[in-house]
């Protein structure tokens, strides 16, 4: 407790944040009074109202009348300590006896205030936010001073959940309140229009904010029109910005500065820095590093070495980061010998290579087929503090496979799981594409049916793999097999699911299951694509049933479906199959002339009849 200079008493309570706190006062009451007070909640809104500090201490407060009151309230607790929202002035001491008659009636008000706000808060903390917002519905209407602190966490919690309108309604509630809103609140409530690409109704509610924006605000609101390609919009913000005299920080100048780079390139975007530096906003080692990948994307790697090498001189010094983005352009460029020069730089100066910064050189070699020398990377990994992770194996594996070396592709994926590195669903599936395009679907199978055991749940495009490479071998009652296993799992098939597996039914002359599928697929409202149609129109033909591939061809039309020059060839050879080969080449000749079948086709087709 402190005097004022007109002798009237101010309160203030110790180590709550001064940020969330403003325009609220609370204390400790000792001796001086008579009694302990462990809290003061204050919310009054009328000029002169009572507030009741203990059983025999009163309080007279004088305050100007605020802006959105609708009717003064008087908010006392002696139970707990909860944010105020008003700031409590010219506090003029009372004997209790003068004021006999008026403690029961505020205590009253004061313990629904205090039990709503309780009410409100434990809500909250629950995630139950229309319960909440119920509560704090009640609350207002009967002239209770709503928590802000509770509110502005009833906000982000319907932000997280994608119900702006119910954040807003919130908001709009706490303005009429007459409750004092804070800078963090409508920051909050920004922030959730932003991630949820609402940027309009972001800008409105920057320009009804009752108190200043800070720079958080504006950062927010830069942030995502830089991210959406509106750099003008964003300039245009950061001139209302400077305007009303909130400066930007290095994160400002640091996002458009990035923008800049995208839209308009370096050039534009170095003026930005030099104006951040006249503004005394020095940039740090992240704006320096969206400049050096701003000039690595444009293709002067010389110029980006360079600027890597002078910014010590500049006060910064670059850091992993820094180096990655140059690792990796030189990588792009075919510079390995270069690259790797510059990782034995980095260790010499003391800056510590990631993870990423190996897994960028080992995913450049396995491209280039240089398998050996990234496992020479991969070993040195250790050496430096790194554990390879899956995206530093994945790439070896996919190399091996490439080379179709199984054999190694398998040795370094029981290497990777006996060093305590357990591959993921990407690590699998590229094996078991590689094991099915090699014809060894048993194996692909007898991983697949180890992978739950593993720890790595197959998704759509694992089943797909093995379905498919199931389906060509003809295997395709264990291909069904595993579409029933894959939709008892949750996972919906595709038109590549169907697709597979009507193609290996008609390869193996089971064209009335084939159809089966094919009507399944159409009940489903997955739409089939010309290799569908075509692998039943084939599949007809192969057992002289022409006329119905002929209906099909009708049905695949009327379905949107572009015959493609496939179609037509399948039917032509149908039809010569069937012992028409002069109808079926006088059809030929006419479709080529009308150029729906190349001649270099049609000249294929031909020799086969």
């Amino acid at each position: 407790m402190a005097q004022t200079p007109d002798g009237l008493c101010s309160f203030h309570k110790p180590g709550l944040d001064s940020t969330r706190m403003s325009g609220s006062y609370g204390g400790r009451l000792g001796d001086k009074f008579g009694t302990k007070i462990n809290s003061l909640g204050v919310s009054v809104g009328c000029k002169a109202r009572v507030l009741v500090l203990s059983h025999n201490v009163q309080c007279r407060i004088y305050e100007r009348s605020r802006k959105h009151r609708r009717k003064p309230v008087l908010a006392v607790s002696k139970f707990e300590t909860f944010s105020s929202n008003g700031k409590l002035q010219n506090i003029e001491k009372i004997p209790f006896e003068q004021l006999n008659g008026t403690n029961s009636v505020a205590n009253s008000h004061n313990f629904e205030e205090f039990e709503g706000n309780n009410q409100l808060r434990r809500f909250v903390r629950n995630g139950e936010l229309d319960e909440g917002l119920r509560v704090l519905e009640g609350m207002v209407y009967r002239g209770d001073i709503p928590d802000i602190i509770a509110c502005t966490s009833l906000i982000r919690g319907f932000c997280k959940s994608g119900k702006t309108r119910k954040a807003t309604q919130v908001m709009n509630i706490l303005e009429e309140s007459g409750a004092v809103l804070d800078v963090i609140t409508y920051n909050v409530l920004i922030s959730g229009y932003c991630k949820s690409g609402e940027i309009d109704n972001a800008l409105q509610v920057l320009d009804r904010m009752s108190v200043d924006p800070d720079v958080v605000t504006y950062n927010t609101i830069l942030r995502t029109l830089c991210d959406s390609g509106k750099l003008k919009e964003a300039m245009e913000v950061l001139d209302r910005q400077l305007r009303r005299e909130c400066y930007p920080d290095v994160i400002t100048y640091t996002i458009l500065i990035e923008a800049t780079c995208k839209e308009s390139g370096v050039g534009q975007a170095m003026k930005l820095l030099d104006e951040m530096r006249s503004r005394g906003c020095k940039p740090d080692v992240v704006t320096y590093n969206v400049l050096i990948n701003g000039i690595c994307k444009e293709g002067r790697l010389a110029e980006a070495i360079k600027f890597l090498n002078n910014m010590p001189s500049y006060g910064c010094h670059p850091n992993v980061i820094t180096h990655n983005i140059i690792l990796r352009s030189m990588c792009s460029t075919g510079r390995w010998m270069d690259a790797e020069k510059l990782l034995a730089d980095m260790v010499q100066k003391g800056c510590s290579p990631s993870v990423v910064t190996f897994n960028i050189l080992i995913n450049f070699l396995c491209r280039k087929g240089l398998l050996g020398r990234a496992i020479d990377i991969l070993e040195k990994m250790p050496k430096h503090g790194c554990t390879p992770n899956s995206l530093s194996y994945n790439p070896l594996l996919h190399g091996f496979c490439k080379e179709k070396k199984m054999d190694r592709a398998i040795e370094y994926l029981d290497i990777m799981v006996s060093r305590g590195c357990y591959p993921d669903i990407v690590t699998y599936n590229t094996l078991l594409t590689a094991l099915c395009k090699d014809g060894k679907v048993d194996v692909a199978v007898e991983i697949l049916n180890q992978l739950s055991s593993k720890g790595c749940s197959p998704v759509l495009i694992t089943y797909n793999t093995v379905i498919d490479g199931l389906s060509k071998v003809g295997k395709t009652d264990l291909a069904i097999e595993l579409l029933d296993e894959m939709q008892r799992k949750g996972l919906k098939p595709d038109i590549i699911t169907y697709s597979s597996l009507v193609g290996g039914l008609c390869r193996e002359g089971k064209v009335s299951e084939a159809i089966k599928f094919f009507h399944d697929l159409e009940g489903l409202g997955i739409k089939p694509n010309a290799i569908t149609f075509n692998s039943i129109m084939l599949g007809l033909c192969k057992t002289r049933q022409t006329s119905r591939a002929i209906d099909f061809l009708a049905h695949m039309v009327s379905k949107g479906c572009k015959p493609t020059e496939a179609t037509y060839t399948i039917l032509i050879e149908g039809i010569a199959y069937e012992g028409l080969a002069k109808e079926a080449l006088e059809l030929l000749s006419e479709l080529c002339a009308r150029g729906v079948v190349k001649k270099s086709s049609a000249d294929q087709v031909a020799v086969r009849m």
